[in-house]
């Protein structure tokens, strides 16, 4: 399975952005698609995930803020980011967990005015 992100760019605080994840080759079976980001000099941190049967997590901090959703025919996971802060900025990884383990090379989201 391969991987890849798309969707990142600069905009100002309080504007939104949307990421998308592509996947190809073979998804069948269980999985979960995430999102991930790192900060310059912090650790990656875990942000939403989606699973096969739609069901969705997020991390407490972004509840409200962030929304994962899916589009099956297009086999891509997005992530819809709203009320966007400095403190968002980062590169933003997209992962898919099921019969192997594979990351994306990440898309930077910069949040700035």
């Amino acid at each position: 399975v391969q991987v890849v992100e798309s969707g990142g760019g600069l905009v100002q605080p309080g504007g939104s952005l949307t990421l998308a994840c592509t996947t190809s080759g073979d998804i069948s079976g269980f999985y979960v698609i995430a999102w991930y980001r790192q900060a310059p000099g912090k650790e990656r941190e875990y942000v939403a995930d989606i699973s096969k049967f739609g069901i969705t997590k997020y991390a407490d901090s972004l509840k409200g803020r962030f929304t994962i959703s899916r589009d099956d025919s297009k086999n891509t996971v997005y992530l819809q980011m709203n009320n966007l802060e400095p403190e968002d900025t980062a590169a933003y990884y997209c992962r898919y967990v099921g019969k192997g383990d594979a990351w994306g090379q990440g898309t930077q989201v910069t949040v700035s005015s």
